[in-house]
């Protein structure tokens, strides 16, 4: 027998082995928030466990680890929780703190509206409690796809007007010293979303009145599209898929006909994607099919500013905005 490799004193062959910490459990917070808010709920319904075990059809046991905070409930169980509960999921599920009484009704309310009185709600929200009723001064944002005529008219209004006209994507470019297309390329969407709302904030602060035209797609960040709606005049611009996509392909941008069999449905299923984000602009104007002084008058009609001395600028593309 080698004595000599063993360096350690005999210890009955117990292992001397220090025990592995305990991993901290990163999601024992949210079970122990879940847990609390489920049995809040059950008690201000004053439903009891066992009635809604009937009700949910989870058992007993379950239910009881998910309000001890020990149970990992799937979706779907907490969905049926929820439904026997009567409350919406995602006010049991979230992971902010409980919406109020106030909230609760209110969220109640607003699923029952239509998306027409959604709209004109908001418009009375924004009319009633914006910032901008406090100052003497509102900008006006054009909103819509490529091709509406947010360039074209922004700036002939601007100049009208006598105020700065902002395109928003450009003063992105000037601030960030890149492309949008390499902003999406490094950060994303909402790499870039976050800039685009950071720059419409400080050309508010900024200018006050001006005519900001916005990129297509700003509209779908609801934190930026209820910034809009709040402190300026929003005006969608609007024109048929065939038309948005002639434009685009009049002012040189030929992109659109490398795919041309899948651009226009394409276009569309974009259009209708984002038409309950744009129907939220308290103000609409159709482009279709109109001159440029024709559409022009129209839109100083709908801001109520006045008409001008016809200009009889040459038109990009013929007969259209």
């Amino acid at each position: 027998m080698d004595t000599a490799a063993r360096t350690e004193p005999y210890n009955g062959g117990m292992s001397t082995r220090k025990p592995r910490a305990a991993q901290p459990d990163p999601d024992r917070e949210y079970r122990e928030r879940l847990a609390s808010r489920l049995r809040e709920v059950r008690a201000a319904r004053g439903t009891t466990r066992a009635a809604l075990v009937d009700a949910s059809g989870v058992s007993l046991r379950f239910l009881a680890q998910i309000e001890a905070g020990r149970g990992n409930p799937s979706l779907a169980v907490m969905r049926k929780i929820a439904r026997a509960l009567a409350i919406p999921l995602e006010s049991l599920i979230a992971e902010t703190k409980p919406a109020s009484v106030d909230r609760l009704l209110l969220e109640q309310s607003l699923n029952r509206m239509t998306p027409e009185e959604l709209g004109q709600l908001h418009a009375l929200i924004a009319d009633r409690f914006s910032d901008t009723q406090r100052t003497s001064t509102r900008a006006i944002s054009l909103i819509g796809l490529r091709g509406a005529g947010k360039s074209t008219l922004g700036g002939r209004l601007a100049r009208h007007l006598g105020v700065e006209f902002v395109e928003l994507d450009r003063e992105v470019e000037r601030e960030y010293g890149a492309t949008i297309g390499e902003i999406l390329q490094l950060h994303g969407q909402p790499g870039y979303r976050r800039y685009e709302v950071r720059c419409l904030l400080a050309t508010l602060d900024r200018h006050g009145d001006c005519v900001i035209e916005t990129g297509g797609g700003l509209v779908t960040d609801a934190e930026t599209l209820s910034l809009l709606l709040e402190r300026t005049r929003v005006v969608w611009l609007r024109a048929t898929p065939e038309e948005h996509m002639q434009r685009v392909i009049d002012q040189g941008d030929l992109r659109p006909m490398a795919k041309s069999k899948e651009a226009m449905k394409d276009l569309r299923a974009i259009l209708k994607a984002r038409e309950p984000y744009y129907s939220r602009a308290p103000l609409h104007l159709n482009t279709s099919r109109k001159s440029i002084d024709a559409t022009f008058e129209d839109l100083l009609d709908l801001l109520d500013v006045g008409r001008p001395p016809r200009e009889h600028l040459p038109c990009p593309y013929p007969g259209a905005v």
